[in-house]
């Protein structure tokens, strides 16, 4: 089992929690900080002593108070954890529920486990925890089917930036003129209408409002 790990929690109380988890799991060296800059801080005191961190457990935002920080958020603690420590194992502990937001994580910041703050999470940490040591990435089964849906959409850049323009207001009849300002291709007000309606049909939605609120939800607008 892991040896040493570092967990950035902004909540004291959930912080706590993380603490306990770990203790039953008889893992002998634990740090907590609150703050990213800290985690950031510990990291590389941590290397420089030559024992170095085995995982990191962070949230993924962090409420801005009176200490002014360099680094806003999880994603940025990550991103550069990675780049002081690249075999660093992350397990990243959030409210966050958005797919697109998930899978951008394990996509392009290379995350080995995500658990979502919930009912019986401490248990879940403890499987992602144990499943992380051995070398696979964690996510828990009713994430894992979210995501299955997710990646079976397959949204398109096309599809992505005409329920953009959508979400800001633009007219269905006037997205093909955006859409030539900006040298996209197809933008004839027939392809526009002809992928939309594809789209509501896959998705089995029935107007322009709920395919940019779905999208809003999973987190790819």
């Amino acid at each position: 089992m892991f040896k040493k790990i570092l967990i950035a929690e902004d909540h004291e109380s959930i912080n706590i929690s993380i603490q306990k988890t770990l203790e039953d799991l008889h893992i002998p060296n634990v740090d907590y900080v609150y703050y990213c800059d800290d985690a950031i801080g510990k990291i590389q005191k941590a290397i420089r002593e030559e024992y170095p961190y085995d995982l990191l457990i962070t949230d993924l935002y962090y409420e801005d108070d009176h200490h002014e920080q360099n680094l806003k958020d999880g994603k940025e603690l990550i991103r550069k954890a990675k780049e002081i420590q690249p075999n660093l194992k992350v397990i990243v502990f959030s409210a966050e529920h958005k797919t697109g937001v998930i899978e951008n994580l394990f996509s392009d910041y290379q995350i080995n486990g995500y658990v979502r703050k919930a009912r019986n999470d401490s248990k879940d940490l403890k499987k992602s925890i144990a499943s992380v040591y051995i070398g696979e990435n964690y996510l828990s089964f009713d994430l894992k089917q979210d995501m299955k849906k997710f990646n079976s959409y397959e949204f398109s850049s096309f599809d992505i930036t005409l329920v953009s323009l959508l979400s800001k207001g633009i007219l269905q009849k006037n997205i093909p003129a955006h859409l030539e300002e900006r040298n996209i291709k197809p933008s004839s007000l027939s392809s526009v209408e002809k992928r939309l309606n594809s789209l509501k049909e896959d998705l089995e939605i029935n107007s322009n409002e709920q395919l940019v609120a779905f999208c809003k939800d999973i987190g790819i607008i």
